[in-house]
């Protein structure tokens, strides 16, 4: 895993490095892929053990990983994501040691995953998914909308609650950052989208909602990886609707690039179809932007904190949080960002998300009582 995957390479990295930190033991193991040997580094201290060729793509299946995995003398296990080779591992893991199994489904079950490239899943489901999270002695969610989604698929392990985390730039942090000129013909302020550039993130629906309101005085600024050449649709539609004088693209940032555009952008946009938390949401708030995204996403808190707009999937929707953001003064929009800060860093540091797990890991092996976040 690697910047290019998204959310998930920095929430299981910042879990295993926060509990190292409570001094739990953590040694990482995941299929190889170039991305992942070259970012191996990134998880120190955490041992990481990127395992040999992957034989079938489409299923990630490395048969030395299997056996890599299976010999793995675990207390816990703890798996991040489905549908590939390392949930049939961990049945494999499960039979031979008899040791509790955590999954965390990572929004792989939310109902817009579950239907895209149905007819790749529901084979993998039947075959091995189902009986994987089945068997596991707790399921993660990050949030109640996850939950909900993991009950519908008729799953019946116990569910633990626990948000992602996220990191919080120290205070004065951001102003020391030296400004880009993301701007575009001098426009005053920028809406930022920052994450993968891929059909569940919902850009053409924001790119239909800003050609409706066409707000004056502010560019859009699209920042993430390319997957599957959307990127191209997203560029002529971008020409079609006339916003070439508006809307700017960027591949992926990471480190210092990242956070000068977070730096530049006055307003946070994620359009998507489907999240089980949405971590770019969590980041744009620890930098003290408000945020427009829809109810695809588990951000209801940005309504009832006054921190930013959770509005329903549609182009009218968006087009109207968009139209509503853009009109506020940038002493509005900024005490919005931050009461968003306020939030993330009473809710969301990596400290405390650690402590929940470690927590349910001492449930499962009898050391300690049932956490609160637990229900059964």
């Amino acid at each position: 895993m690697g910047p290019s995957y998204g959310g998930p390479f920095q929430s299981v990295r910042k879990l295993a490095q926060a509990q190292m930190a409570r001094g739990i033991e953590v040694a990482v193991r995941m299929p190889w892929s170039a991305e992942a040997e070259e970012h191996r580094s990134d998880w120190a201290p955490v041992e990481v053990s990127v395992s040999g060729k992957i034989l079938l793509p489409p299923f990630g299946w490395s048969p030395s990983y299997g056996r890599e995995l299976l010999e793995c003398d675990a207390e816990i296990l703890h798996t991040h994501g489905i549908w590939q080779h390392p949930s049939w591992a961990a049945l494999a893991w499960k039979q031979k040691w008899h040791r509790p199994h955590v999954a965390s489904v990572r929004g792989m079950l939310e109902p817009w995953a579950w239907q895209h490239h149905a007819w790749k899943k529901r084979p993998v489901w039947w075959l091995w998914e189902k009986k994987n999270l089945q068997t596991a002695a707790l399921l993660h969610a990050t949030s109640e909308q996850e939950a909900e989604a993991l009950r519908a698929r008729g799953l019946t392990a116990p569910i633990t609650i626990i948000p992602n985390g996220v990191d919080l730039p120290a205070a004065g942090a951001l102003n020391s950052i030296p400004k880009l000129e993301f701007k575009i013909q001098n426009s005053i302020r920028t809406a930022l989208f920052l994450s993968r550039v891929h059909p569940k993130k919902g850009l053409p629906l924001l790119l239909e909602a800003w050609a409706k309101v066409r707000p004056k005085g502010w560019a859009l600024h699209i920042v993430g990886p390319d997957e599957g050449g959307h990127r191209t649709e997203l560029e002529r539609r971008v020409e079609v609707l006339g916003l070439a004088k508006q809307v700017r693209f960027s591949g992926p940032l990471v480190g210092e690039a990242k956070e000068q555009a977070f730096c530049e952008a006055s307003l946070f946009v994620l359009p998507t179809h489907s999240e089980n938390f949405g971590i770019a949401v969590a980041e744009a708030m620890a930098h003290d932007l408000p945020v427009i995204t829809t109810q695809g996403a588990p951000w209801k808190l940005l309504e009832e904190q006054c921190c930013g707009w959770w509005v329903p999937v549609s182009v009218q929707s968006i087009a109207a949080a968009l139209d509503d953001a853009t009109r506020r003064s940038p002493g509005e929009l900024s005490a919005m960002g931050e009461r968003g800060r306020a939030v993330v860093a009473e809710r969301f540091g990596w400290e405390g998300i650690a402590r929940q797990f470690v927590e349910c890991y001492q449930w499962l092996r009898g050391e300690g009582p049932k956490p609160a976040c637990v229900s059964e």
